[in-house]
């Protein structure tokens, strides 16, 4: 065949694709009924759409003549896919091939994790498999290849990676597990097993079967909740487990050479910087269309393929019907929303609306570059009003599912198990009993990335839009910067909270002000107090809580002696008037790699 009758039938059989279905056909059993659906891409978004009995097998039929046309423009562009060795069924890499995948993450830094497969790979844990396991782009796949870059050469020799598909059984795994044990493999790494339908139910095989005659399993896959299931039902008591989907300040920057802390507030949650993964692929948190993305595909498919495939797909609850329905991916990535629209409503009233207003106002008039009384002109209570209302009229309108309080709690639930999601306590100074919870989005770039999209969006209302460009451009930056500083404060809250699980970490309310981060001992009865501020200037101001002297009477009354006081901030690590000053960046290095193993 000539080059241009291959062009030329490469091009008619792309014109046949256009008049063909793609996606695939999804079976969803709801009570112990089969409903099936057109599972396809819209925007970006996967989209099921119910199919009636008698329209699923026409359109399997075409489905599939797609796919059997994709595979022949394949062959004549010349394109290879990674196939399986000839002697397995799943793809199965081991010699030379599992030698590249190995070194081919050599150059990227090294993860933390490696530690924890490296005290399994040579420890005493016979019975027990290794799961790793978080939310996509997390670094799993890297850290098995990082792993088996570290390994011995006799132990690589005795090492095989699998690359679980959607198309694999756990019953041809099984199949090819058994052909590795009889070849005397022992080391068996298997990616993505959460996709095989039957994982949840069958798990146990790992370790019943494999673990306990000696061989290493260590499971990876991006369905973290149905390694959660397994772990309370079929492999309870058998597994260690480490999860990836919370990325400290520390490892990001690590990693990715990054000290900038803002730039782990715009991005940091999946190992990427401003512009790149550190393997090279598109940043996730960009702006909100990524992260709403990221929310559908690496969020909600995990929650309802885990539960599909969990008792049956019995385990539903009060989510049946909206995933009988196709909206539970809109109503899990409401619920995420609505948390980031209640802290980005809350930096608002607690934050943006402050004294320190007169103060901002104060230094912009006497500032030596660019002075401006731009802060007397804007009428800020009266603009922060109309936000607020506009924030619950755009909340109301793009609340197309109805959700009740139960499914909200049921989805919040769901996202706790995955780490996605962390609790800090605010206590009442004047009652200890009254304690409130602040939920913290354990990714930055994606709380981030919403709430700079909802501001951004408010501010192009017709209302705003009456206020010179120069006044609402300083609102949004104000706006935005209070953001991030409220960011800040729940990333110190939440990784100090993770790193030092014998003590307790919460914010502490006075009647007036509040101090932004307590740390107290219980065992020793003393306690450390905390000012939290994204500033890189010291002023007076940012302690002024710490030396209330009627404050620090009452903490110590409640919490024993006080061993410092620090004010976090952006700036360089000194002492000012007792009061220490220590570089934020350095502080969060500075804590102890987080427990994300479970024995």
């Amino acid at each position: 065949m000539t080059t241009t009758d291959r062009e030329k039938d490469i091009k008619d059989m792309e014109e046949q694709l256009k008049a063909l279905p793609a996606g695939s056909i999804a079976r969803k059993k709801i009570n112990g009924k089969d409903y099936f659906y057109h599972r396809h891409r819209v925007d970006g978004k996967i989209k099921d759409v119910y199919l009636k009995t008698e329209e699923v097998e026409p359109l399997r039929k075409k489905i599939e003549e797609r796919k059997s046309i994709e595979k022949k423009i394949s062959s004549l562009k010349g394109i290879t896919t990674d196939k399986p060795c000839s002697d397995y069924i799943t793809n199965v890499r081991t010699g030379r091939p599992l030698d590249n995948f190995a070194v081919s993450t050599s150059k990227f830094r090294r993860r933390d994790g490696i530690n924890n497969l490296q005290d399994y790979i040579s420890g005493d844990y016979q019975g027990k498999v290794f799961i790793l396991y978080g939310l996509r782009r997390t670094g799993k796949t890297t850290l098995i290849s990082q792993m088996l870059y570290e390994m011995k050469k006799e132990e690589r020799e005795h090492a095989a990676y699998i690359k679980v598909s959607r198309d694999n059984t756990l019953h041809e795994l099984n199949t090819d597990i058994k052909k590795l044990e009889r070849k005397g493999y022992k080391y068996i790494f298997i990616d993505e097993v959460t996709l095989l339908e039957d994982f949840i139910e069958n798990a146990s095989l790992f370790s019943d079967i494999y673990a306990t005659s000696g061989i290493k399993i260590i499971l990876s896959g991006t369905d973290s909740l149905g390694f959660l299931l397994t772990e309370g039902d079929e492999l309870f008591d058998r597994t260690i487990t480490l999860h990836t989907t919370f990325i400290p300040f520390r490892e990001f920057s690590s990693v990715l050479g990054i000290d900038d802390i803002d730039e782990y507030i715009r991005y940091g949650g999946t190992m990427c910087t401003g512009g790149t993964y550190y393997n090279g692929k598109p940043k996730t948190f960009r702006n909100k269309e990524n992260a709403d993305f990221y929310v559908n595909q690496a969020i909600a498919e995990n929650i309802q393929h885990s539960l599909k495939y969990y008792q049956h797909g019995t385990h539903f609850r009060s989510l049946a019907n909206l995933y009988k329905n196709g909206e539970l991916t809109g109503a899990i990535n409401r619920v995420v929303e609505d948390i980031n629209h209640n802290f980005t409503v809350e930096v608002l009233t607690r934050d943006f609306v402050s004294s320190d207003f007169a103060i901002s106002r104060n230094n912009l008039e006497k500032d030596r570059k660019k002075p401006s009384d731009i802060l007397y002109r804007v009428d800020l209570p009266s603009i922060t009003r109309k936000m607020m209302d506009l924030l619950k009229i755009k909340n109301r309108q793009e609340q197309k599912i109805d959700i009740t309080d139960g499914m909200a709690r049921e989805i919040e639930a769901y996202l706790k198990l995955m780490d996605l999601i962390y609790y800090i306590d605010v206590v009442s100074s004047e009652n200890t009993n009254n304690v409130t919870k602040r939920v913290v989005i354990a990714q930055p770039g994606l709380r981030y990335a919403q709430a700079e999209a909802l501001i951004l969006s408010l501010l192009e209302d017709n209302y705003m839009k009456e206020i010179p460009i120069e006044e609402r451009d300083w609102v949004k930056t104000r706006i935005l910067s209070e953001i991030q500083g409220r960011m800040l404060e729940d990333i110190v809250l939440m990784e100090t909270q993770i790193s030092s699980p014998d003590k307790k970490v919460f914010v502490l309310k006075f009647p007036v002000g509040e101090f932004d981060m307590v740390i107290f001992d219980s065992e020793e009865l003393c306690c450390e107090l905390f000012e939290i501020k994204h500033s890189n200037v010291i002023t007076e101001n940012q302690y002024r809580h710490l030396v209330d002297e009627e404050k620090c009477r009452t903490v110590t009354q409640l919490y024993g002696k006080i061993k410092s006081k620090t004010v976090l901030y952006r700036g360089e690590t000194t002492s000012v008037d007792g009061i220490n000053y220590v570089n934020v960046e350095e502080y969060l290095k500075a804590l102890s790699p987080p427990c994300m193993v479970t024995l």
